[in-house]
């Protein structure tokens, strides 16, 4: 397996769920990690301890995505993190993780979760990535999450899906502006997983589990496991030639 010595991968919201796993299997990969995390961080401690474990150093951060005012104060966090910690002054990856869910129907959607999911969702891929930038390494790699539910629609899913459909629009002008420094930019669009995202629905609702696994190609809901390795992939030199492009991770829904 390739590994990637002494270069650093910050993944957002990396305490639990999918950024938990992305940021074990970049580790895996030979990367080191900085994680942030939300409101838990006794959750990104374990992943950082889990991390040195695997012989990597890992550092958590708490970041709020919604708060835009709060990006310039943790980048400044992140740049002396990178000197005093990882003995390096730039980052090699940046995965654009952090979310939460929302299920509303366009009828009763009220501006301010509207608003709370364009912060999320949108406006902080774009700004962390923007203030991210100069720290990031000539060559190096961005993954942007989206989700199944840009292509396909499910009720009650609008002010998610749409911001993750903006994303991916987002991910093809990164790329085509970042190339000059020869820094690719990717889009992973997981389907359903089983994690505790949304109130845990897919993953404790046997109906909706079941449902979405009768539709899937191969015959099961997604786990969180099923997606760290393919982010890993694609922030690693494996991937050099892969840019500008959305793969979904998805076992084959709604083919």
């Amino acid at each position: 397996m390739a590994t990637q010595s002494n270069k650093v991968a910050l993944v957002t919201g990396g305490s639990r769920g999918l950024g938990r796993d992305m940021a074990i299997q970049l580790a895996k990969k030979g990367f080191d990690i900085i994680i942030t995390y939300h409101t838990n961080a006794d959750e990104a401690g374990k992943v950082v301890q889990e991390i040195s474990a695997l012989g990597k150093k890992a550092k958590a951060f708490p970041l709020d995505v919604a708060q835009s005012k709060s990006f310039d104060a943790f980048v400044g966090v992140v740049k002396k993190s990178l000197t005093d910690d990882f003995g390096t002054t730039q980052l090699f990856a940046l995965v654009n993780n952090a979310g939460i869910g929302t299920h509303t129907s366009i009828a009763d959607t009220t501006e301010e979760v509207f608003d709370n999911m364009v912060n999320i969702h949108l406006k902080a891929p774009y700004f962390i990535t923007q203030k991210l930038l100069p720290l990031l390494a000539d060559s190096g790699s961005i993954v942007n999450i989206s989700s199944g539910l840009a292509r396909f629609s499910y009720p009650n899913y609008a002010p998610y899906a749409i911001m993750k459909s903006a994303v991916e629009s987002l991910t093809r002008y990164q790329a085509q502006e970042f190339g000059i420094r020869k820094i690719r930019v990717n889009t992973v669009a997981p389907g359903a997983i089983a994690t505790d995202f949304g109130g845990g629905a897919v993953r404790d609702n046997k109906e909706l589990n079941d449902r979405i696994a009768s539709m899937t190609a191969l015959g099961r809901v997604g786990l969180a496991d099923d997606i760290g390795s393919v982010v890993a992939f694609l922030c690693s030199e494996d991937a050099k030639w892969v840019n500008a492009q959305r793969i979904e991770v998805a076992g084959g829904v709604h083919i």
